[in-house]
Parts: structure tokens; sequence; C-alpha cells
């Protein structure tokens, strides 16, 4: 009976999530994104070196501690631990074999317009946060909607907004990264998907997690200011490893990556129109649950830093999605389209065995000439990276959720909150994949409707940050700390 109910569930899902993010979601973060785009004047081109010099220039393992709030570097590592995760891996390589090597091209288009975005997400976050009297910091897109509509209007939004926050981030989000780690360790311990040593994971990761939830923000920006820095490079040098290994179908996977942005059904077959609709709808939908601009998730962490500027942490969190995106996910797919696209090996027996959830482990394992002891090394080398990325989310997204739990039941209830999230956790490692997905992915979008009203609304104050420091970088005007919240 559960199966059928199951199944139900995951074909409501699967089709309405479709149909939006094929249509509705790519105009709406298209559209987003050109407009903050041209009313910065390109802002994530302009100022993309001061974001860099922001991160670089403040990396800490052990930050400063703070009065209230987080360091800068802090916020961008709290921020980060939620982008870089499950769907930097399994999200990245399921829209590659859904929509071709063609969707990582939709994926930077999104991810660049998707930087302006963010922008405005983190200035908003920074002028409209609050400070308790306990020094403890709220901000995120509840703030900034009810500064743009103090009526009845914001009110049903900043609900709207809490409840899918909530449900998102706090619970169902945490399902996929849980079932994303505990399939990942199962299949490189047994070879397959047990379900008992999944949920020995799920209880495992939960009893972790809860130990950092109860120490509040400050212990989750201890952890995630140590753990973003060693899992990028962890990641980074293996699949720098891998490339190498396949350095002379490099080439080749670039080509792939734009040949098949507009020619996908050479690949993924049907007709011309309905491939490329398809291959934008997973560049859209993988590119938001990676990155995250226009969402409205991330601006919780950002209201947490503590700056001279709101601009300061907008160049942050725009140089987080460009390290999310051009860098973490763009490492994956090059590992993916390298090894099992670029040498042919698309019509290979191979891909009957080949899905979203073992393809960076496959393609491992094929770099290394097969064989078991190259398929244990990938499954061993993606559970480990799997366990850091979606971990690291897990602690992020419960601090996102909590906040808007705390602005719905007016900070009562915390603990409520915490077992219930610590629940889906475990819930999470033995759920069937696909529903957990759809489910996500259907949350997701019904944050992002609301968050988008707000930054609208609110578009003068982003443009004037920007002309503010725009004045500053020419001269014309000298920084005043009352600058940073106007």
């Amino acid at each position: 009976m559960w199966a059928n109910i199951e199944a139900a569930l995951l074909k409501f899902f699967a089709d309405f999530n479709s149909y939006f993010s094929g249509y509705f979601l790519v105009i709406l973060l298209v559209g987003v994104g050109v407009y903050f785009t041209v009313k910065t004047k390109f802002v994530q081109i302009r100022y993309f070196g001061q974001g860099a010099k922001q991160v670089f220039g403040n990396i800490k393992l052990v930050g400063d501690k703070q009065k209230n709030g987080m360091s800068s570097f802090q916020a961008f590592a709290t921020a980060v631990a939620a982008q870089v995760g499950t769907g930097n891996i399994i999200g990245a390589t399921g829209a590659i074999l859904t929509g071709g090597p063609g969707a990582i091209f939709w994926m930077w288009i999104i991810a660049f317009l998707g930087m302006a975005t963010i922008y405005a997400e983190a200035v908003l976050a920074q002028k409209t946060k609050e400070v308790k009297e306990d020094g403890t910091v709220l901000g995120g897109p509840v703030y900034y909607i009810k500064k743009a509509f103090p009526n009845g209007f914001g009110k049903f939004l900043t609900i709207f907004f809490a409840v899918a926050t909530v449900v998102a981030l706090g619970f169902v989000g945490t399902m996929v990264q849980s079932n994303s780690i505990g399939g990942a360790v199962s299949n490189a311990i047994a070879g397959e998907n047990v379900w008992w040593i999944s949920l020995i994971v799920g209880v495992v990761i939960a009893i972790v997690a809860g130990f950092v939830f109860i120490g509040g923000a400050k212990r989750l920006a201890s952890v995630t200011e140590k753990l973003v820095p060693i899992m990028a490079l962890i990641y980074l040098v293996g699949g720098i490893i891998i490339i190498c290994c396949r350095i002379t179908s490099l080439p080749r996977a670039f080509g792939m990556i734009f040949e098949y942005a507009f020619n996908p059904q050479a690949i993924i077959g049907g007709g011309i129109w309905g491939a490329i609709v398809t291959a934008i709808q997973q560049g859209a939908k993988r590119g938001l649950f990676s990155n995250e601009a226009g969402m409205g998730s991330t601006p919780h962490a950002h209201a947490q830093a503590n700056v001279k500027t709101a601009h300061e942490q907008g160049c942050s969190a725009m140089f987080g999605v460009f390290l999310d995106t051009f860098v973490v996910l763009t490492m994956t797919a090059l590992i993916v389209i390298t090894t099992l696209y670029a040498n042919g090996s698309e019509n290979s027996l191979l891909w009957t065995t080949v899905n979203k959830s073992n393809a960076v482990a496959t393609a491992f394992s094929v770099a290394f000439g097969g064989g078991n002891i190259a398929v244990t090394i990938g499954n061993i080398f993606v559970a480990v990276c799997l366990t850091f990325f979606a971990f690291s989310t897990i602690l992020s997204w419960n601090l996102f959720g909590k906040i808007n739990f705390q602005y719905l039941f007016k900070g009562k209830g915390t603990i409520v909150y915490t077992l219930i999230a610590l629940l889906f956790v475990v819930l999470g490692s033995v759920f069937q994949n696909d529903l957990v997905w759809e489910l996500t992915d259907f949350f997701n979008y019904l944050m992002v409707l609301p968050n988008v009203i707000g930054l609208i609304a609110l578009s003068k104050l982003v443009k004037g940050e920007v002309n503010n420091a725009d004045d500053i970088k020419k001269g014309k005007k000298l920084f005043k700390a009352e600058d940073a919240n106007k």
C-alpha cells in the first residue's frame, strides 16, 4: 500500500515541478537576474575582484569571537555550506543525465545572473536585520519583505515564505542531504544501497548535527569556517586528479557543454524544442538547488555578518555563487563528461547501471581503469565528499529554518523544531531518493516567489548601495560607518 502511495506522490510532485521549473521558474530566475544585472550595471563583473578579496582576505579557520552575529568569513562559510551540498554532485549529474551536458551551460547562465540576485539578497538582509538584546541576529527575506510591505499583504508574504522555508530547509531539505550521505556510505561499504546501513548513517548524522544545533549560531559558525575550506579542498584535489587522467578529453568536454546547450536532442533524443526546454529546465532547476540565488536561503547567513557596509557582504555573497557553480559544480560536470561522455562511453553498456547517485563514483572508477579496487576508491571518495557537503548543508539549512520558525512562533518552541528536524534527518536516510528530491524542489519553488517580490520592491535600496560603493571607489564620497545599515 505504501508503495502505491509513494508512487502517486512521486508522480504528482514530479508533474508539478516539471511544469513549474520548465516555464515559470526559468522566466522568474532569468528575469530577476537580468533586472538586477542591469539595475546594478553588472555588479557581478565590476565588483567580482572585491568579492574575491573580501573572502580570501578574511579566511580564518579559527575566527575571532563576535559580540553578536558572525565575522564576514563565518557568514560566507555558513552560506557556502548551504550552497555546496548534494546539488553539486548528485544534482549536477542528474541534470546531465536528464538534460545532457548542455544543461551545465544553462546552469552557468543562471549562476551568472544569480550573482546579481544574491548581491541584492545579501545587501537587503544586512540593511533590514534585527539584533536582539541578547546579541541574537535575526535577518533574511521575512525581514526585508516586511520592510517592503508593512501591511496585510506583507504579513501574508512573510508567513508564506517562513512556512515554506521551515518545511523546505528545516525539514524536507535535510532529507535529501541525509539520503545522499546514507546512499553513498552504503555503496562504499556494501557496493549497493542497503537500507539498514543508510539508517545507521542517518542516526549518526542526527546525533552529531544535534550537538551543533544545540550550540546555536556561534557553534555553527565555528564549525562551518573550518569545514567549508577543508571540504572544498578535498573535492577539488580529487577532481583535478581525475581531470588530469582524462586531460585529452577536456577540450571535447567543454565543446559538448556548448554544443548540446543548443542541440541537446542529439544526445537525449526527442524533438529539438522539447530537448532544449529539458536542458534549460534541468539547468534552472538544479542551478537553483545548487547556488540558491533567488531562493532566499543564504540571506539568513549574510545577515549575520559584521561588516562595515552591506555592499561588502553583497560582494562576498556573489563570490559564493561563483565558487559553488563555476568551480565546484563545474568540477563535477567535467569529471562526469570527460569520463563518461567525451570518449564515447555514452553508448556503452556502462549506462545501464549509471544514475545520478553513482555517476561521479562510476566516473572515478572508469578513470582509474575499472576493476574492483577502482570502484571501491570511487565509492569511498564520493562518500567522503558527499558526507562533508551534505552535512554542512544540514547545519546551515537548520539555522535558516530556525530563524523562520522563531519568526512564526515569536521565539517559542525551538526545541520542538530541533527534534522534528532531527527526525527528518533520520527518515531521509531511508526514503526513496526520487520522491525526496521532488518534495525538496517543490518547497524550494514556494520560497522563490515571495522572496523575488520583496527583492524587486526594495530594488532602490540595492541600487543606492551600489551607487554609494561607486562613489567611494571614485573618491567622490568618504566612507561613514552609518552608511552600513541605512
